[in-house]
């Protein structure tokens, strides 16, 4: 079993609180491509671009022209994304061993560097998945990515027990999954907040639960996708009605 998530666009790049080995992003040359892309747009570009400010603009101007592909240096991903999601997970305060485990389970999916495990260094960056940045490959990232992703959860599907993916991504990065090179199964989960008779979702606490649901797969050493129904975290519980065979409705009282 896999387990994908998003990124962030907080970062923490604060020294790791565990010692663990940090690995290197596996698909190297194209960020190396993708960066040397980047790094020709000029701030109005970013700006126009990303629909952010000027000082951000300027910010991820002076991180892509700082961007060094060949480095090893870098936060461990799980470590460095700080938005909600990386809040239910709080990768930093897992042990070493629980941190072996999500290496092997858990991936992220990312604008710039693909498709990172918790472990892989990375650098300071912002690049949203939407972004339709123009590159030798086609007009946007999921042009750039094209079966890349599709391909490499494959290959880390193999010699897993049960070979699905759990989907904890927003649609935004999941999008650029290609649905038609994925040769294993997909399990959606979907949490929602019921109240009054009806249930909706939240974006706030969706996302975090999206992370909270990937600790619990560490924790519990969860390998089959059947054992995540199980989740029952901050008030959370598998709604069968309200789910099929591959969507998946965990929903909780307000």
């Amino acid at each position: 079993m896999l387990i994908v998530l998003s990124p962030a666009k907080r970062l923490d790049f604060s020294e790791a609180p565990v010692a663990v080995e940090p690995t290197l992003p596996r698909l190297a040359e194209d960020t190396a491509s993708l960066a040397k892309t980047a790094r020709r747009q000029t701030k109005a570009d970013l700006r126009r671009l990303m629909g952010i400010s000027d000082d951000l603009a300027r910010l991820n101007r002076e991180r892509f022209q700082a961007f060094d592909p060949e480095s090893q240096d870098g936060t461990p991903a799980a470590f460095a994304f700080a938005g909600d999601v990386y809040q239910g997970l709080d990768a930093r305060s897992l042990d070493a061993e629980a941190l072996a485990f999500a290496q092997d389970r858990i991936r992220i999916l990312s604008g710039l560097y693909g498709l990172l495990r918790p472990l892989d260094r990375i650098q300071p960056y912002r690049l949203e998945m939407g972004t339709r940045l123009k590159t030798r490959r086609g007009s946007s990232l999921y042009d750039f990515w094209g079966d890349r992703l599709s391909k490499q959860l494959n290959a880390d599907a193999e010699g897993h027990a049960d070979p699905t993916l759990v989907n904890l991504a927003s649609q935004e990065y999941f999008g650029a999954v290609d649905a038609k090179a994925l040769k294993i199964p997909v399990v959606t989960c979907h949490f929602r907040e019921a109240k009054d008779g009806e249930s909706r979702i939240v974006s706030f606490f969706a996302k975090k639960a999206r992370g909270t649901m990937a600790r619990f797969a560490v924790e519990e050493r969860v390998e089959r996708v059947a054992d995540l129904k199980a989740f029952d975290r901050d008030g959370y519980a598998f709604d069968k009605a309200a789910s099929t065979e591959l969507d998946w409705a965990f929903i909780r009282a307000s």
